[in-house]
């Protein structure tokens, strides 16, 4: 089974579910080329995503493009998805935010972020923020950590018999609500522009 038929299936099994929690009418899949050296990982859509069906392009998407121009990464080469593919909300009479997703959306995120990986075979994971971490590290069989822990290092991961290497980044969310963290995020995204440049030289 490809993308497109994985991609609908998951569009139906969104679609089924009824808890008020998430906007499952607009799912938001993965794009990017079919054989990535790197694959991004974030960890759901927000309202922007949802509306314009594509990962990363809200405020965060803007922070992200920066980051990896100042890195030297062409964001159009790299295979954008998200953990959970709807935008989990908390609902209010006068407000709908974006919330984080629950144990068991990232549970049943799982079988088809283990299908992008096996068909897609990046050789380089970027993980940004704790949610998709943990899902890697739980898909890996590995230790589960924290973004705090392991921001910007390069971790050799096997999933599914394919060896690749892992390399955690703070989300870009995260500098716009914290700016003491955009510093460390710059270089940390600055060493990742080196570690795929060292692939690509390979």
């Amino acid at each position: 089974m490809g993308l497109v038929e994985l991609y609908e299936k998951e569009r139906l099994r969104i679609a089924e579910t009824a808890d008020g929690r998430g906007d499952y009418s607009h799912p938001v899949f993965g794009e990017g080329p079919v054989n990535p050296l790197v694959m991004l990982i974030g960890e759901a859509p927000g309202g922007d995503e949802a509306k314009q069906g594509r990962p990363f392009v809200g405020k965060a998407g803007k922070q992200l493009d920066a980051l990896l121009s100042g890195a030297g990464i062409d964001r159009s080469r790299v295979y954008i998805t998200n953990t959970v593919k709807f935008r989990p909300v908390n609902v209010k009479p006068k407000s709908v935010s974006n919330r984080t997703p629950t144990g068991a959306e990232l549970k049943a995120g799982l079988p088809l972020l283990k299908n992008e990986l096996c068909l897609l075979s990046p050789r380089i994971i970027v993980t940004l923020g704790n949610t998709p971490l943990k899902a890697i590290l739980t898909l890996a069989g590995e230790q589960i950590r924290t973004i705090g822990e392991l921001h910007g290092r390069s971790i050799s991961v096997t999933i599914e018999g394919k060896g690749m290497l892992l390399s955690p980044q703070y989300h870009p969310a995260s500098v716009i609500y914290n700016r003491a963290l955009a510093d460390t995020l710059a270089e940390d995204i600055g060493r990742l522009g080196k570690m795929i440049r060292a692939e690509e030289e390979r």
